[in-house]
């Protein structure tokens, strides 16, 4: 009898989580290495919310709160969508994990049987299809490449939708590619699934304040009130908030949903961190200023990363709305050699190349679903941005071909 079971077996290591740790083990064996692999802001929790932390330890709740969230960070996050996004809900169709991918992971877990079929635009976050293959449910993938901005339109979404289909995911501003979805374009959208609602929606929106340009996020629950309990809308300190290591997630959405997830996560992690909790009710309550004047430090490095590479031998790059990644394409350089002498057939031979010649850690457009792109995240300071960059450029082709 195998020690390992099927379940297991059909998931692959996360590909970002890959990059990274090589990464940290280069530096640690003393290798100059830039990682700009890991969807992790540089900038340090907001000082608020770290003394919230402190004091929620100094008054002694350090105790198991709720499984699935405390009633202050529930009512905090009722306030947020009812703020920010016109949504209204109650605490039972509140769900508080460990992350986002805790609540991705619930949802799925508690939704999917063998033949339920998920679809997954790509260019799409790494961990979509694992989660839906070891949930047991099966992913519908729908390339979505730049001629349409990374985005599935309205007529390729009713064309995927059969009677299997359980959920859609929409996940705006992307993971890996940086596009955001216009408010008309998510309407289509809406008036497809509108007329299809045995189709869930799970709408990842975690980079939500990280858009740029004056573009206006939507969440499409909000542009059709018909689709607010057929969509699971989910959020997270993490990345707005600089918060990654706190590990909180949520979401909002049908309350049998909610109250299945509770139920699972009862048998798994229970509750999230109290503290996490704690600092998680003064992140959303608290000072929201300084979301806008990161989000300008952010715009600044994308405009810089795009102008550089776009004046690079082989490499372009659309201009992406939002998150902190850029998804430049290196199609043009399949057949030529590096500067070393290594061939490139593929994306995957590409960024082996710039780390092992060039030092610099980014992640595969294959990893994402997409081949002949990669992936950079400009969540690091400006002066390794430019270093990387530089050291891109030494090591991409001359015109020599094979």
């Amino acid at each position: 009898m195998a020690l390992l079971s099927d379940n297991i077996n059909r998931i692959k290591p996360s590909a970002t989580m890959a990059v990274t740790g090589k990464a940290r083990e280069l530096k640690s064996a003393g290798n100059d290495i830039i990682g700009l692999g890991a969807g992790e802001p540089d900038f340090d929790t907001p000082e608020n919310i770290k003394l919230a932390a402190i004091e929620a330890i100094k008054s002694g709740d350090t105790k198991y709160t709720a499984v699935d969230g405390t009633p202050a960070l529930k009512q905090a996050i009722i306030d947020k969508f009812k703020r920010e996004n016109n949504l209204s809900y109650t605490a039972d169709q509140i769900s508080v994990g460990t992350g986002g991918k805790q609540i991705i992971f619930n949802a799925f877990l508690a939704t999917l049987n063998s033949g339920d079929e998920v679809i997954i635009p790509a260019p799409y976050w790494v961990s979509y299809p694992d989660i839906v293959d070891f949930a047991g449910g099966t992913s519908v993938i729908i390339e979505c490449d730049e001629s349409c901005r990374f985005k599935l339109s309205a007529e390729k979404l009713s064309s995927a939708i059969n009677e299997k289909t359980k959920w859609f995911i929409l996940n705006s501003p992307s993971n890996p590619t940086g596009s955001c979805y216009t408010e008309q374009e998510l309407s289509e959208l809406a008036e497809v699934l509108v007329k299809n609602p045995h189709v869930n929606i799970m709408s990842d929106d975690i980079y939500e304040h990280l858009v740029y340009d004056n573009f206006k996020f939507k969440t499409i629950a909000q542009l059709n009130s018909n689709l607010i309990n057929q969509t699971l809308t989910i959020n997270g300190v993490s990345k707005a908030y600089a918060m990654t290591g706190w590990r909180i997630g949520y979401a909002a959405g049908n309350k049998d949903l909610i109250k299945a997830m509770a139920k699972l996560q009862s048998q798994s992690t229970s509750n999230p961190s109290s503290i996490s909790q704690a600092a998680s009710v003064e992140a959303l309550n608290g000072d929201q200023g300084f979301l806008k004047s990161r989000a300008e430090v952010f715009k600044k490095r994308r405009d810089f990363v795009v102008n550089k590479l776009n004046n690079m031998n082989g490499i372009s790059c659309s201009l992406p709305e939002g998150a902190f990644y850029v998804f430049p394409s290196c199609k043009d350089l399949f057949g030529k050699k590096t500067t070393d002498g290594k061939i490139i057939a593929n994306d995957e031979n590409f960024v082996t190349a710039l780390l092992e010649s060039a030092g610099v850690a980014v992640v595969q457009g294959s990893a994402f679903g997409l081949n002949g792109f990669f992936r950079i995240s400009y969540a690091t300071s400006d002066e390794l941005i430019a270093s990387a960059v530089s050291y891109t450029h030494l090591t991409l082709p001359t015109n020599r071909e094979v």
